[in-house]
């Protein structure tokens, strides 16, 4: 039995930049050597194949999953009936391959620690912060001076470096990236 890696959200309300700071967080904790997975919560059907290939040939005449594998990478493709609830991120995150860190998009309402994005100019929106006790930290445009004594730091959102490491801390990663340098 492998044991679940720890996991780090990113949340907020949409277009608050949810995708840009994961994909700036997942680079810095690359950088610092560790194996990062992500996932992302979708609203509604999406689609990462196109119409015209051989695989959305192969879904489109109803197959159940859909494999696509190359040398470079692979894909699988799951089809939920209509009857099918959404998988829960757990069951998501356990068909990942090892890893060091999952990086979670999205899932407000997911009980892992997360960061809190917020834009200035979507401040007629409830703080997440106020009623999820899993929020450890807010990024925002700029460091809010309403910041709650004794609440989350407050980060700007540029402050990648400082985010990280507080990811480090929390998830308890602390020295990873310095063992592997020096091995």
């Amino acid at each position: 039995m492998s044991i679940a890696p720890p996991r780090f959200g990113i949340v907020g309300w949409k277009n608050t930049g949810k995708t840009t700071m994961t994909a700036k967080l997942t680079r810095e904790l690359v950088r610092r050597g560790y194996r990062v997975a992500t996932v992302k919560r979708a609203h509604g059907a999406f689609d990462i194949d196109r119409p015209g290939t051989d695989s959305n040939t192969h879904r489109q005449a109803g197959a159940h999953e859909v494999a696509i594998v190359s040398s470079a990478r692979w894909a699988l493709i799951h089809e939920n009936r209509a009857d099918e609830p959404e998988p829960p991120l757990d069951a998501m995150i356990a068909r990942l391959s090892p890893c060091d860190i999952v990086l979670v998009e999205g899932f407000k309402g997911a009980p892992h620690p997360k960061i809190e994005l917020r834009a200035d100019r979507e401040q007629k929106r409830p703080a997440l912060a106020d009623t999820d006790p899993a929020i450890v930290a807010i990024a925002s445009d700029d460091r809010p001076e309403d910041a709650a004594p004794g609440g989350p730091p407050v980060f700007r959102r540029d402050e990648i470096e400082a985010i990280a490491t507080l990811i480090e801390q929390v998830c308890g990663l602390g020295g990873l990236s310095e063992q592997r340098s020096a091995s």
